[in-house]
C-alpha cells in the first residue's frame, strides 16, 4: 500500500514545528493511553484542535496497583476504567480501539493493522514499555510479567489454584513445590509481588486450609545484582530487606536465571521446583522506534529533545517509558508514572499554547515527587533525594498518593474502601478461581533443590 504527501501540510526543516492548516482543524494523534497519553488528551480537550487517541486495549490502566490484582487485594475493575468513559466529557476527542503497525512521515499517516491511515498534523507516541526477556521470549508463558489485566489475572489464577492443588496433594515433595512462588527481579515490582504473596499465602494457610503446613510456604526473590532495590539508596534497601525477611521472603542476590521451564527455574545456584513462577527482571520500551525507522537506544526508548519532540522528526513527540530524555544531571529520566504524567500535562499545555495563542513553550523540567515501593502491611520506603521515609508513615503516604493518582473519584472511593476493610479485616476478596482455568498451572517437577 501506498500513501502520498498531504499537500495541505507544509515543507520544513527537521526541527520546525508543522503549521495550524488554514480551513480545517489541526489534528493531533496520540498513540497510547496511559498517564502520559490521557495527560496529554486532557489538557487538549474542548478546544478546536481535532485530537485522535489510539490504543490496542479499550481501557486505561493503573498499573502501579496491578500487583494487588494478580494477589487478590482489589479486582480487576477498582483499576482500570473504558478509555471512552475517561475522554467522553471531552467533544473534540475521537477514541479509536486499533492496533498501530507503523508511521507514514511522507504522508504523516499513522498505520494501522486493520482499517484506513489516520492523518496527523502532529503525533505523540505515549506507547509504555514491556517486560524484557533478554532473548528468551519462551520464558513468557510460563513466567508472566505484570503489565496487563490478562497477566494480573493470570497470576491470581496461578496462585490459587496451586493452593488447592497443595490441599489435594498425597505427595509431599510436590506439595512443597506448589507451595513455592520464585519471583524474578529485584525492583520495586518484584519486593511488592514478594511480600504481597508472603501475606496472601500465610493468611490463606492459617485459615482457609486443613492440609497445609506454614513451613512448605515459600518466597523466593532473585535478584542478578547484588541488592535488590538498586534505585534507592542503602538505608532504604536494607530496610526492606528486612522486612521481607519478616515476612518469610528467602532473598537471593547476585544469582542468574539459566533456564526456565514448566515448574522450576534453573539459577546459577542450583534448580527451584515451583508452582508459580513470575517476571520482573527488566523493561523495554515499546517497538514505536522501529515505525520511525530509528535505532534502539537505551532499553529501546527514542531520544527526544526539551520540547519532547523526537530528534530529526518533524512535529512528532515521545513520552512516558518510550521516551529517552536526559536530565539536567546527565541521566535518562526514569521509566516511572510521574514522570510520563508530567510530560503528557507539559506537552497538552505546549500544544496549546502554541497553536491556539501562538506562544513558545518553555524546555521541560521534572520534578521529582519521590520514588517509593511498598513492602508489606505497616511497609514501605519513600526517596526523595534529600529526604527518606520508612515504615509506617511511609506506607501510609504510599497509600495517600496512590489513591490520588487513580483515574477519577469513584475509583480513589472503592480502593480506599477495600484497602479500609481489608486492613480491619485482613481478607481479600477477590479470591475466584475461573472454572476453565485448571490447565492455565504449569506442572512441578520433582526434582530437589541443588
Amino acid at each position: 500500500m501506498s500513501f502520498h504527501p498531504d499537500t495541505s501540510v507544509l515543507q520544513r526543516g527537521p526541527q520546525e514545528t508543522p503549521p495550524t492548516v488554514v480551513g480545517r482543524p489541526t489534528r493531533i494523534v496520540i498513540i497510547g493511553a496511559g498517564f502520559g497519553g490521557l495527560a496529554v488528551a486532557r489538557e487538549l480537550g474542548n478546544t478546536v484542535l481535532e485530537v485522535t487517541v489510539i490504543d490496542r486495549r479499550n481501557h486505561n490502566l493503573f498499573q502501579p496497583l496491578l500487583y494487588q490484582v494478580a494477589t487478590a487485594a482489589l479486582s480487576p475493575a477498582d483499576i482500570a476504567e473504558p478509555i471512552r468513559r475517561t475522554l467522553g466529557r471531552y467533544k473534540n476527542i475521537r477514541v479509536m480501539l486499533a492496533e498501530v503497525t507503523g508511521v507514514d512521515q511522507t504522508a504523516r499517516h499513522v498505520l494501522l493493522e486493520d482499517g484506513a491511515p489516520v492523518a496527523y498534523d502532529h503525533l505523540i507516541i505515549a506507547t509504555g514499555s514491556e517486560y524484557n526477556y533478554f532473548g528468551h521470549d519462551e520464558w513468557r508463558a510460563v513466567a508472566p510479567g505484570l503489565k496487563t489485566i490478562h497477566e494480573a489475572r493470570l497470576i491470581r489464577q496461578r496462585l490459587l489454584l496451586s493452593f488447592e492443588r497443595a490441599e489435594l496433594s498425597q505427595d509431599a515433595t510436590e506439595k512443597k513445590a506448589l507451595l513455592t512462588s520464585v519471583i524474578i527481579g529485584g525492583g520495586p515490582t518484584g519486593v511488592e509481588l514478594a511480600g504481597a504473596i508472603a501475606e496472601l499465602g500465610r493468611y490463606m494457610i492459617t485459615r482457609d486450609f486443613r492440609k497445609l503446613a506454614p513451613e512448605d510456604f515459600r518466597v523466593i526473590l532473585i535478584e542478578a545484582g547484588p541488592k535488590i532495590l538498586a534505585a534507592f539508596p542503602d538505608e532504604l534497601t536494607d530496610y526492606a530487606w528486612h522486612e521481607l525477611a519478616k515476612l518469610g521472603v528467602d532473598i537471593r542476590t547476585g544469582v542468574r536465571v539459566e533456564n526456565i521451564t514448566r515448574g522450576s527455574v534453573q539459577t546459577s545456584g542450583g534448580t527451584i521446583p515451583a508452582g508459580n513462577i513470575l517476571w520482573g527482571a527488566g523493561v523495554k520500551a515499546s517497538p514505536a522506534h522501529k515505525w520511525l525507522g530509528l535505532e534502539a537506544k537505551m532499553g529501546g526508548r527514542i531520544p527526544v529533545g526539551p520540547d519532547l519532540q523526537v530528534e530529526g522528526t518533524q512535529g512528532i513527540y515521545a513520552l512516558g517509558d518510550t521516551a529517552l530524555r536526559i536530565d539536567d544531571e546527565g541521566k535518562p529520566l526514569p521509566a516511572l508514572a510521574q514522570v510520563a504524567k508530567q510530560q503528557g500535562e507539559y506537552l497538552g499545555k505546549a500544544l496549546r499554547e502554541q497553536l491556539l495563542d501562538g506562544r513558545p513553550s518553555e524546555p521541560f523540567h521534572f520534578h521529582n515527587r519521590g520514588n517509593t515501593a511498598v513492602i508489606g502491611r505497616h511497609a514501605a520506603i519513600f526517596d526523595f533525594g534529600n529526604r527518606r521515609l520508612k515504615g509506617r508513615l511511609a506506607w501510609l503516604l504510599w497509600a495517600i498518593v496512590h489513591v490520588f493518582l487513580l483515574v477519577n473519584f469513584e475509583k480513589r472511593l472503592l480502593v480506599t474502601v477495600q484497602w479500609l476493610w481489608r486492613y480491619v479485616t485482613r481478607q481479600r476478596g477477590a479470591r475466584l478461581i475461573d472454572e476453565n482455568a485448571a490447565t492455565g498451572l504449569p506442572a512441578t517437577t520433582h526434582r530437589s533443590e541443588t
